[in-house]
């Protein structure tokens, strides 16, 4: 028997573009209680509101850097409050650089390390006791294809997707007799404005956001005694070489 996913909470990262607002407009849209985040605190507001107009009482908008640890705690606090606690996080903040390596400054390699690592670390620990308070939850921690293959002028990123998949596997051991199954999502080529590049129509062959968006809300849905711990996303029909 599948999950019903009406009045969860949800938390998701980064979500005010990209494949965390195709996530969060797909729960929305299935009846979830979703808080809307990311470091643009007028990024947040804006889409919070309009995604509130259609949804009342479902959205909760909360500016966070999920590198800063207090800031951490504020969205998971205010969420707390608005809605008693959180039964799914999905930890889509992330940022990329791409460079080759002697020309990655530290404050670069740092902000890729932190935001796509060590920001997942601080939403999942946060995360974790609220869950287990619940009874269970669903953590999705979004990697990447790069989190297997690595490629030049990415090794700050590959090195954080890859530390990404490992940081997943062990959490999901860990976590798994609380009634909390975690899975790391990861896509191929997103048609989205990811590392600068622009969301082109032309790029129609690439795996569209709302792709992702109905792999977790089908994860969320999935019956508990399974887990599909690792799923990878690939377009289906990428152009010949």
């Amino acid at each position: 028997m599948s999950e019903s996913i009406q009045d969860k909470v949800a938390i998701v990262t980064g979500s005010t573009k990209g494949i965390g607002l195709g996530i969060a407009k797909a729960l929305l849209a299935e009846g979830a209680r979703v808080a809307i985040s990311a470091r643009n605190a007028r990024e947040v507001d804006s889409v919070s509101k309009e995604l509130g107009r259609a949804h009342m009482g479902r959205v909760l908008g909360k500016a966070c850097d999920v590198r800063q640890e207090a800031e951490v705690a504020a969205l998971f606090d205010a969420a707390d409050r608005e809605w008693g606690g959180l039964d799914y996080l999905v930890n889509n903040a992330g940022i990329g650089l791409f460079k080759n390596v002697e020309e990655i400054s530290l404050d670069e390699w740092n902000a890729v390390l932190e935001t796509n690592l060590t920001g997942v670390f601080l939403c999942t620990r946060a995360a974790i006791p609220r869950m287990r308070k619940r009874g269970g939850g669903y953590i999705v921690n979004m990697s990447s294809l790069a989190g297997r293959n690595a490629f030049p002028k990415a090794s700050a990123y590959n090195t954080s997707k890859f530390g990404l998949n490992g940081f997943s596997e062990a959490v999901m051991q860990e976590i798994r007799y609380d009634g909390i199954r975690l899975t790391y999502v990861m896509p191929g080529s997103v048609n989205t404005e990811f590392g600068g590049a622009k969301q082109d129509p032309a790029q129609s062959w690439k795996v569209q956001p709302e792709d992702i968006a109905e792999i977790v809300v089908d994860l969320f849905r999935h019956p508990a005694r399974s887990l599909p711990s690792r799923v990878e996303v690939r377009p289906s029909q990428p152009p010949k070489k």
